[in-house]
């Protein structure tokens, strides 16, 4: 028997038996993600959150072999291709993460998501491999025939959510996550040619639902994890505009072309562009920024050392627009002469943030109902999944330098 066996401390034993997975973990593009985070920032306010893409992206192909198991033993038309190929797909979801997740989309990279550089990493691996990942890549961007096999790769129920659900519980020591993986595993089925849950598993899939919305305000946007996303935002776009004015700095080879060059969208279809984002991870960030604290900006030098020392933005969060608080703040700010109106953006500045725990234009979750009917989850009668949760939840923040 080929491939390994892995002891995950979420799952236990999981099991990599065909060659065309392990090939893929072993292979360096992979095997990068074990130096970018899973939660970005969130260590700052849960310490045990220092797990990996590494990690997720192995659980959720974990959770791709039980949920096509169970698929198969209900008679759903899956062949030994398309079951690796969906495994392959999962696998390869977040390949195009770059360092501290989300931080660098907004930054030192333009207009393009980690969703699309996936997918060219994905082409440039289908190459090296002639072909072999074709199928799992029409799995990935949803032309495959088969839907249900890309609704377990990205929609409200897929393997993704699943298991990052599950693992940020686990890692961060929030028992609000929890779910019930396991179960909702076992209820899953296709019905018209889409992935559904029987009607027995409907308790199990709003508390998944619910689990999602509390895990989003408790940790994902937690107010100091917010303020921490924003400095580290903050610091690579004060780098950038220095960069771009000719100022020095310390940088990583790679990370100085994203620095001192303008990449967008196009550039990435060059690939010399694409090696360099791929040498990117978490310690070339972290070692910049350990090395601007000590930077002539004086904004830079305060932001770095702020990341440093853990003295993060104060954060005020509410469900209320927060406008006149706000400016009044910074009237205050810039009549006191303690902000000067270059150093506004960066010391005191306000945004919106927002969640859906149940996004009806998005994927649906239908439900099979004992009498062959499938219904969206959202239209069940007497379910937790009203129209009231189908309505995202905005807050207004603004953070400040203590």
């Amino acid at each position: 028997m080929h491939g390994k066996i892995i002891n995950d401390p979420v799952y236990g034993f999981i099991r990599f038996p065909e060659p065309g997975m392990m090939q893929l973990i072993e292979h360096p593009l992979f095997q990068r993600l074990r130096r970018i985070k899973q939660m970005g920032m969130a260590h700052f306010v849960y310490p045990g959150a220092v797990h990996t893409r590494f990690h997720h992206s192995m659980g959720a192909a974990h959770l791709m072999h039980i949920a096509l198991n169970e698929l198969k033993g209900k008679g759903a038309d899956i062949s030994p291709e398309e079951c690796l190929a969906a495994r392959q797909a999962i696998l390869l979801h977040d390949i195009g993460h770059g360092p501290f997740s989300h931080a660098l989309e907004h930054t030192i990279v333009q207009e393009i998501s980690h969703e699309e550089i996936s997918k060219r990493i994905m082409l440039r691996l289908n190459e090296e491999q002639d072909g072999g990942l074709s199928t799992a890549i029409s799995i990935f961007d949803n032309t495959y025939p088969k839907t249900f096999l890309h609704q377990l790769v990205s929609s409200q129920l897929d393997m993704d959510r699943m298991d990052y659900l599950n693992r940020d519980s686990f890692y961060s020591g929030v028992s609000e996550g929890v779910i019930s993986y396991d179960r909702i595993l076992q209820m899953l089925t296709v019905a018209d040619g889409g992935l559904a849950v029987e009607e027995k598993g409907i308790y199990s899939v709003e508390k998944f639902i619910i689990a999602r919305r509390l895990m989003y305000w408790q940790v994902y946007l937690h107010k100091t994890v917010l303020g921490a996303e924003q400095l580290i935002i903050n610091i690579l776009r004060r780098a950038k505009q220095l960069a771009q004015q000719g100022a020095e700095l310390f940088s990583t080879p790679a990370l100085r072309v994203f620095l001192y060059e303008q990449i967008g969208v196009r550039d990435f279809d060059e690939p010399k562009v694409l090696d360099l984002f791929c040498q990117l991870d978490d310690a070339d960030i972290t070692a910049s920024i350990k090395v601007w604290v000590n930077h002539p900006d004086a904004i830079l030098s305060r932001l770095c050392s702020m990341m440093q020392n853990r003295q993060l933005y104060k954060v005020k969060l509410s469900t209320q627009p927060l406008d006149d608080e706000f400016n009044e703040r910074k009237a205050e700010a810039l009549r006191s002469g303690r902000i000067s109106e270059e150093e506004l953006p960066f010391y005191l500045f306000a945004g919106t943030t927002s969640n859906s725990t149940y996004n009806v234009d998005d994927e649906r979750i239908n439900i099979l109902m004992k009498s062959g009917k499938v219904v969206n989850i959202s239209d069940i009668d007497n379910g937790l999944i009203r129209s009231d949760l189908t309505v995202p939840v905005q807050k207004y923040y603004y953070c400040r330098i203590s």
